[in-house]
């Protein structure tokens, strides 16, 4: 059972599995300590099934929101949200791949970077941190917060102490970010209680010695702890990969009863209690949860605990992750919203579920709560259509020759976006066979659209990796070109060799056609920067659009593209993410801070539309 099916059963599960059998209470309701992060070093201290804080038990009330999916702008509002739902503690994945797009190429600075400062905004707000540095994190983020770099060697053998590669660039990445974090401890008079040991390792894999290394490269920088390991319950039962001496966090289970004897004195929390859930591309409806018996009862009982997500925020750009089974089939990616069905929306509005753990939360406090911060201002923009601006036919690269194809992170050392594989094919009808398409490609025989293939599978697509190409009724030879696009990585459990682009043979009837002419179409600032005007109407799809948006006041909004098919959405160079009329999903995030005064310019690239279609600006992300 894939992992994101696992929790899903067990998140919503009653709170009758809520079992505290034979162990003591860990900290009742009016033994709370209320100490904050106030500058002065504090110990916090695993012991007798308990957080002791200087002393003292200590509940943990965290709530999970990422910096790396939030403007910089809003860091301070989402914070003084939290805090004003009744919160303590914040808790932050950093995504490794966020930081280090380029092997030693480290921005720690630049936009939603600076994760220092996110989390001195949180001491600032009397908020303690638990931070969860990775390496790895999961989080539906492209390829879990690995660098996929990584996958540019051919052998790479990721969350493993075994490959020199990917444990050196685990090095690397921690001698570059422990310095920064040691001083944010807490008994160094930081806000960060206590730091994770990498991420759902059970459900991985099972040698134990690799997260006791990990662990190892943290404290020779002299962060000491405490640490944290967090999982589902029955994959750590079946791999025994708790690391001792740590706190054990369960992800969507309560049965602390069971977990226990594994932690012995340490205590067992609730790592990931999901308020919500993940969406994919294709689902019926935004997902969403019921956690309030399960909050009810943890504050009752006075379990720690962590709220995933209280915040989710977004998966700008090319962020967004994806799930697949261990042999890669039953892709499922994720959609550019990270809402999660989480008490603060994507643009940092109180849900009902807010007010509701707000209620529940207030009763347990010891003193009166923060009011609830102003929601920041939304517009809403009348109907604009756009104007073909550029064909991407015009604007290939100089072609690469190879003789099969192979991954893009292989031929190209290319991440994300398109790849474009062409050569000439004889001009009798035949079946085209596409086995390795990854993610979505379009076919075109002598410039005309054909068809597609999707590794998606879903009612509303065509199934299958075979294109029938018509006859060339001019005769001769025909020029063949398979554009395709990629979405994230996968970044859970097996699959974790995910590599984008064509990985796998391309026949015509019977024959593996080889030797092709490849370019590398990434999508990134200095391809969009470089593009040339298309001149004239194109039929062909793979058009650039382009709209001048005019504002006189700005705000959020939710940029509508129901209207188009497939593809990316630019708004003033920033890319917003990925849109597909497959849903659910039909609207994109825009923050204030990326708007402004005057002219706007929003850019997109559609993978079928040959015409474009009005888009206008909405305050919420459902329709």
């Amino acid at each position: 059972m894939l992992r994101r099916d696992f929790l899903r059963l067990t998140a919503l599960t009653p709170l009758a599995a809520l079992s505290l059998r034979g162990h003591a209470m860990p900290v009742s309701a009016g033994m709370l300590g209320e100490q904050l992060p106030d500058g002065r070093p504090h110990q916090l201290e695993l012991k007798a099934h308990s957080f002791m804080l200087d002393g003292k038990p200590l509940q943990i009330r965290s709530g999970e929101m990422h910096p790396a999916r939030i403007p910089a702008e809003y860091w301070l509002h989402r914070i003084r949200m939290a805090k004003a739902m009744g919160l303590n503690t914040i808790s932050i994945y950093l995504m490794w791949n966020h930081l280090e797009r380029e092997p030693g190429e480290f921005d720690l600075q630049t936009g939603n970077r600076d994760f220092v400062r996110f989390i001195r905004l949180c001491q600032r707000e009397g908020m303690w941190v638990y931070l969860r540095p990775g390496p790895y994190i999961c989080g539906e983020w492209d390829y879990g917060g690995l660098p996929p770099y990584l996958l540019r060697k051919p052998d790479i053998r990721v969350r493993s102490k075994d490959d020199p590669d990917y444990m050196a660039a685990v090095r690397r990445y921690i001698d570059t970010i422990a310095p920064l974090i040691h001083p944010l401890m807490a008994y160094n008079g930081g806000p960060v209680l206590m730091l994770q040991v990498e991420n759902e390792y059970a459900s991985f894999g099972h040698d134990l010695d690799y997260l006791k290394q990990l662990q190892a490269l943290w404290e020779a920088h002299g962060i000491r702890g405490p640490f944290t390991i967090s999982d589902g319950l029955g994959q750590l039962q079946q791999q025994h990969t708790y690391l001792p001496g740590t706190a054990l966090g369960l992800d969507g289970d309560t049965d602390f009863a069971t977990a226990q004897p594994i932690a012995g004195e340490a205590p067992v929390w609730v790592g990931e209690g999901y308020p919500g859930w993940l969406t994919h591309w294709g689902d019926r409806d935004f997902q969403r949860g019921d956690y309030t018996a399960t909050l009810r009862g943890l504050l009752q009982q006075g379990r720690s605990f962590n709220l995933y997500m209280v915040h989710g925020g977004s998966n700008f750009g090319f962020s967004a992750g994806a799930n697949a089974k261990g042999d890669y089939s039953h892709f499922e990616p994720v959609i550019t919203s990270y809402d999660y069905g989480a008490p603060i929306n994507e643009r940092g509005e109180a849900t009902p579920d807010y007010h509701t753990f707000r209620a529940l939360l207030a009763a347990h406090a010891t003193q009166p709560l923060p009011d609830v911060p102003a929601v920041p201002p939304a517009i809403r923009f009348a109907a604009i259509t756009p104007v073909a601006h550029a064909s991407l036919w015009d604007n290939l690269p100089a072609p690469g020759a190879v003789k099969e194809p192979q991954a893009n992170e292989l031929l190209f050392a290319q991440d994300h976006g398109l790849v474009l594989y062409r050569r000439k094919i004889p001009a009798a009808a035949a079946a085209l066979t596409l086995d390795g398409v990854r993610d979505y490609a379009t076919v075109f025989r002598d410039g005309r659209y054909v068809d597609y293939v999707s590794r998606v599978q879903h009612a509303r697509l065509r199934a299958g990796n075979r294109v029938e190409l018509p006859v060339n009724a001019g005769g001769g030879a025909s020029q063949l070109d398979i554009l395709v696009d990629s979405f994230g990585h996968v970044g859970y459990g097996q699959a974790m060799a995910d590599r984008k682009g064509l990985v796998s043979s391309v026949r015509l009837g019977a024959e593996e056609l080889e030797d092709w002419n490849v370019c590398s179409l990434p999508l990134d600032e200095s391809y969009i920067r470089q593009l040339k005007p298309v001149v004239g109407e194109s039929s062909r799809p793979g058009i650039f659009f382009k709209a001048t948006l005019r504002l006189d006041q700005l705000g959020d909004s939710y940029i509508d593209m129901s209207g188009w098919a497939k593809g990316y959405l630019w708004v003033n160079g920033q890319l917003l993410g990925r849109y597909w009329n497959l849903g659910p999903q039909q609207r994109l995030y825009c923050p204030a801070s990326w708007f402004r005064h005057g002219d706007n310019e929003l850019l997109i690239f559609d993978m079928h539309q040959t015409a474009a279609a009005p888009i206008h600006g909405a305050t919420t992300l459902h329709a």
